[in-house]
């Protein structure tokens, strides 16, 4: 997941080779829904991973890799 802040926060998810976006995107209202969001993906929020996400939230964007269930990522390849 590629999150961007920008009148707001601007979630893009790609395929695992970077390149290939999925249709699906996500507009979140604040910080906190970019960190429920990658909890809910199955991001690895140990302390390393915790301040990499507080990393990108306060530079304003940044990326993660997150371990989808299949119907997780059914869902983002359908709009």
């Amino acid at each position: 997941m590629y999150f961007m802040q920008r009148d707001g926060w601007h979630c893009q998810f790609l395929e695992a080779d970077l390149k290939t976006t999925l249709p699906k995107k996500l507009n979140l209202s604040n910080s906190q829904k970019v960190i429920e969001t990658a909890e809910r993906g199955g991001y690895n929020m140990n302390l390393e991973g915790r301040q990499a996400l507080d990393h990108g939230i306060e530079n304003g964007r940044g990326g993660i890799w997150l371990l989808l269930t299949e119907e997780q990522y059914q869902k983002l390849r359908t709009l």
